[in-house]
């Protein structure tokens, strides 16, 4: 098993499309997809996000970090959520995103989660890490 992280990115056609989603369907709907999920034993989290209206961005790109109110960039450089599945494949996180409710206007991302296990672990951070991990119930 392998983790995979679904990134959700729209377009300001999804957006608006979303906007005039009902909020009490929407969580039904999301709610039925995260429980199949769930009862497929292959989720791990699922978060959606605040309106990027109310971010806040940390620019490294000049020698002082520079802070300014979000959003940062274009609508289809957003994300507005993620889930993390613990899937056998990247076939199978695809298989998944291609199920996601609400998918008009949007493009999912698919990322790899690399494993702890596959850093050196004669590195004295990632053991380190390692400890925290088995401490907090992550491992």
């Amino acid at each position: 098993m392998a983790k995979y992280m679904l990134i959700m990115r729209t377009t300001d056609e999804g957006m608006k499309e979303f906007e005039n989603t009902d909020f009490n369907e929407m969580l039904e709907t999301m709610g039925r997809f995260n429980e199949e999920l769930m009862r497929a034993g292959v989720l791990l989290a699922a978060e959606g996000l605040d309106d990027p209206a109310e971010s806040v961005v940390v620019d490294f790109s000049s020698e002082t970090p520079v802070v300014t109110d979000g959003p940062y960039g274009e609508t289809k450089e957003l994300f507005g959520g993620y889930y993390i599945l613990d899937v056998a494949s990247k076939e199978e996180a695809v298989e998944w995103a291609k199920r996601l409710p609400y998918s008009k206007g949007t493009k999912v991302e698919i990322r790899r989660v690399p494993s702890i296990d596959e850093f050196p672990q004669d590195n004295e951070w990632v053991f380190r890490e390692r400890a925290w991990r088995e401490q907090t119930g992550q491992l």
